[in-house]
């Protein structure tokens, strides 16, 4: 009886002058349980010591990439490009697994899949839960289900290499978006993995430039859903982000 070889995982956390996170990430992806991790950390040329951590740790880690980029999706493209694993997973400097033992309880639950993804928990910069993100996981995920919104989250979401291409740098903010739905569509088989897999830091880039994101994000979704659909669903996503503002500012009253 053949025994399957356990797949790796590579996952790739890009970062730039981020000296109180980038520990925290780390640690989080050199304690996991599962052993076949390759962590490679690329880092924009940072100044503020940030460098200093990383290099604390350099051999736990399969590759150091330090030099200047063109913006974060450019670095992301050569992690991506070092990448030697059967899946990637992009844990950016500020995120972090739910659990030490996130990596293999993912795997565990079913062999073979093009993408296996799960939820999200939102934490503030000290580290303390903000609960859920607003965009529930779907069910089923399939490369038209950002249609009302990202309800993926680039950090809970692993994707097999193979089906993984570079990352369109024709958007400055919201690639991972694009990034996503062209690998759902080439995927055969998408596994939800029903838990939480990760930790998202609230703010960043996208949250600091939100016009220029939302735009691009309009224009992502025309691409693949057509003009007129996205129209109609930007109405939905309109209705559902009052409803849960007002539900939420009621529990908060």
């Amino acid at each position: 009886m053949t025994t399957l070889k356990p797949p790796t995982l590579s996952v790739i956390t890009v970062v730039y002058n981020n000296v109180r996170d980038i520990e925290r990430t780390m640690l989080s992806v050199l304690t996991q349980t599962y052993p076949d991790v390759e962590y490679i950390i690329v880092d924009g040329l940072s100044t503020d010591g940030t460098l200093r951590i990383i290099n604390r740790y350099r051999n736990l880690l399969a590759k150091v990439i330090s030099e200047k980029d063109e913006g974060i999706y450019d670095a992301m493209n050569k992690g991506l490009a070092a990448a030697k694993g059967d899946y990637v997973l992009f844990m950016n400097s500020g995120d972090e697994f739910y659990d030490n033992d996130t990596v293999e309880k993912v795997f565990a639950t079913a062999r073979g899949a093009d993408i296996y993804y799960g939820e999200t928990e939102m934490i503030n910069e000290e580290g303390e839960s903000l609960g859920r993100r607003r965009h529930e996981t779907p069910e089923h995920f399939t490369w038209e289900s950002f249609k009302y919104g990202m309800n993926v989250s680039h950090q809970a979401i692993y994707i097999k290499r193979s089906t993984a291409e570079p990352y369109d740098r024709r958007y400055a903010l919201s690639a991972d978006i694009d990034w996503i739905i062209r690998a759902a569509m080439k995927a055969h088989k998408i596994v939800n993995v029903k838990q939480y897999v990760a930790k998202y830091l609230v703010g960043g880039m996208s949250k600091a430039k939100h016009r220029q994101s939302l735009l691009e994000r309009f224009a992502i979704m025309r691409k693949y859903y057509g003009l007129f659909p996205t129209l109609a669903n930007h109405v939905v996503i309109a209705y559902n982000l009052g409803a849960y503002w007002l539900k939420h500012r009621r529990t908060n009253d």
